[in-house]
């Protein structure tokens, strides 16, 4: 989450916008496209919405690539359920792109049925589409999956739409977890609470 809170504002920045600070407040729960959208529109940029998405993904490939980690545990938790046979899956806002060369280069890509973009399904994660859409891939019903995010505004949809909501802590959401504790069926700090005998 903190690589998107720093390429809107690299991106604008280079497009000679600055002093916009809390942009990615007000674009965190846009998809890609709708982001890109309100860039051109809000900023007047002259840009098209494929050049804005392109070079978005161009300032945050590299992280992806090369730097982002994974949470504590999560190698962990992802052997506690395949030692039950609990499939799971991911469902981004990201670009596939981007979210696979994280994940091969730290050797957990084929460990997911699938990935599901929110491109894919054409809806933000204001909307449960994406999710509702892995529910049904994976052959459950929302009230039969557990469902893990760090972003409220993603709590919020997952909890209307009827999953179970296990919110993980962040740093890029601290100011919002009172609020996700409130809203989720269960909290954590990291990954190895839930790996239980």
């Amino acid at each position: 989450m903190g690589i998107w809170e720093r390429v809107d504002e690299l991106f604008l920045a280079e497009n000679g916008v600055i002093n916009n600070p809390n942009i990615s407040d007000i674009v965190k729960k846009m998809s890609l496209e709708e982001s890109a959208q309100f860039f051109i529109d809000e900023f007047r940029l002259t840009h098209t919405i494929d050049y804005v998405i392109n070079r978005i993904e161009e300032i945050v490939s590299e992280q992806y690539a090369n730097n982002i980690q994974l949470k504590p545990y999560v190698m962990e938790f992802l052997d506690w359920l395949d030692e039950r046979n609990i499939p799971y899956c991911i469902a981004t806002a990201t670009y596939k792109n981007l979210a696979e060369s994280a994940l091969k280069r730290l050797g957990i890509f084929n460990r997911f049925k699938f990935i599901l973009t929110c491109s894919d399904v054409g809806e933000g994660k204001t909307s449960p589409k994406v999710y509702l859409c892995s529910a049904e891939r994976l052959g459950l019903l929302p009230c039969e999956t557990a469902v893990f995010e760090d972003a409220l505004h993603c709590m919020e949809t997952t909890k209307s739409a009827g999953f179970y909501v296990v919110g993980i802590y962040d740093k890029t959401s601290a100011n919002d977890w009172e609020d996700i504790k409130r809203i989720c069926n269960k909290t954590i700090m990291s990954f190895k609470e839930l790996i239980v005998d």
